[in-house]
């Protein structure tokens, strides 16, 4: 196990056995028959190692397999493609993983022997894979909730432009009304005659009047 202080990536030293496509993406029957195909001579596979010694890393993401000197990568599988993980039931030193390939309808089994690190790293897998899926939730409610927001936002905005284009129509109304009203006080002339004669003032009704009479009540 390492000792960095990167929290966010663990890795162990073990020996990696090799790894074999298998039909079905988990189960212990497929990784007990996956084992045995390792150890059988005469299966005929490209991926079957000589108990390389390799770093498995396990970060939040993914596991990586890296080649123990060189550090060159072996096979790399994201936390998502990962469908099965366990110790084997009689040989407590061996455990494996079966991931999906990331550009083929196919599933692989990975296998491992570790003398002391086989259950924890089962567990560690297990508790990265549950805390990648529940994040993985967390973002797809953030998603929804952003998504809400928008929405909401989109409307106010529409209710926004209703509002002004009334506000908008009730000001030409506005305007058209105190125009109307100032046309009735002039078509009412008439009115203020009768007021101004009540009062004594006597209006011009032709070029030839031209002297104003005033009556004293």
């Amino acid at each position: 196990m390492s000792d960095i202080d990167d929290d966010s990536e663990i890795y162990f030293s073990v020996k990696f056995l090799g790894r074999i496509q298998v039909v079905r993406p988990g189960g212990m029957q497929i990784l007990t028959d996956a084992v045995q195909a390792l150890q059988d001579p005469e299966t005929v596979m490209d991926e079957k190692m000589k108990k390389t010694k390799v770093h498995l890393f396990v970060t939040r993401t993914a596991i990586d397999i890296l080649e123990h000197k060189t550090k060159f990568m072996l096979y790399s599988c994201s936390l998502p493609s990962v469908s099965f993980c366990a110790v084997h039931p009689t040989l407590p030193k061996i455990l494996g993983f079966v991931a999906k390939h990331p550009a083929a309808d196919m599933y692989h089994c990975y296998i491992f022997q570790s003398k002391k690190f086989s259950h924890l790293l089962v567990s560690l897998i297990g508790d990265t894979f549950r805390a990648y899926k529940q994040d993985e939730s967390l973002q797809g409610d953030r998603d929804l909730v952003v998504e809400a927001l928008r929405h909401k936002n989109k409307v106010l905005e529409r209710e926004n432009a209703e509002l002004k284009r009334r506000l908008q129509a009730n000001g030409e109304i506005s305007i058209l009304q105190n125009a109307g009203g100032d046309k009735n006080i002039y078509e009412n002339e008439s009115d203020l005659d009768q007021i101004s004669s009540r009062s004594g003032q006597v209006r011009f009704f032709s070029e030839d009047d031209k002297t104003p009479l005033h009556s004293n009540f």
